[in-house]
């Protein structure tokens, strides 16, 4: 089977599918209606075993709002298809985590970094940012120099004193197994 092979089996049996190809990638587009059986397709039927990948995109200012892809692949990646599903800002989407477990920590930080939820998701808690931390850094809206914290020392914006720290090499010590800081 191949990528375009694969496309057009998702485009026949699910009506409400768009596809493109560009420079040789195959991308489908589902609906929100149909998307957890698409992707139950793609798994079951289609033989995609190996989710590289689960991203999303920020279309502020257009509607729907967000744009999650999943690249989904054979292990051998003789077929490599992009699953894409446009959602509104409140919508939450079905969690793929059953079907591939790497979706667990990619759907874990799209939610972190953008505030996308996923329904039926098993641990749904964030993965870069601190429980309780009240944005979503990826989104568009979030300023590039960040926002003010009630952290105190979580982060600082001097620069960070390393020399002499717990995880440098001492240069000049003589050999590299003396240069390791486990040999102070």
């Amino acid at each position: 089977m191949t990528a375009q092979k694969a496309a057009e089996q998702v485009l026949k049996k699910f009506s409400s599918a768009t596809s493109l190809e560009f420079r040789g990638e195959h991308s489908v587009t589902v609906s929100l209606q149909d998307f957890r059986q698409v992707m139950e397709f793609c798994h079951a039927d289609l033989g995609l075993n190996f989710m590289i990948d689960a991203s999303s995109v920020d279309n502020m200012g257009e509607e729907p709002r967000f744009l999650m892809v999943y690249e989904l692949a054979t292990v051998d990646d003789s077929v490599h298809l992009r699953v894409k599903l446009a959602i509104a800002e409140d919508v939450e989407v079905p969690t793929v985590s059953d079907l591939w477990a790497t979706a667990d920590w990619h759907e874990r930080e799209v939610y972190d970094m953008m505030g996308i939820r996923f329904s039926g998701h098993p641990d749904l808690r964030r993965i870069l940012m601190w429980e309780g931390y009240p944005f979503h850094p990826l989104r568009k809206e979030f300023p590039l120099a960040g926002k003010s914290s009630e952290m105190p020392d979580v982060a600082f914006t001097g620069t960070a004193p390393l020399e002499g720290g717990p995880f440098v090499t001492s240069p000049g010590a003589g050999s590299r197994v003396k240069a390791e800081p486990r040999a102070r």
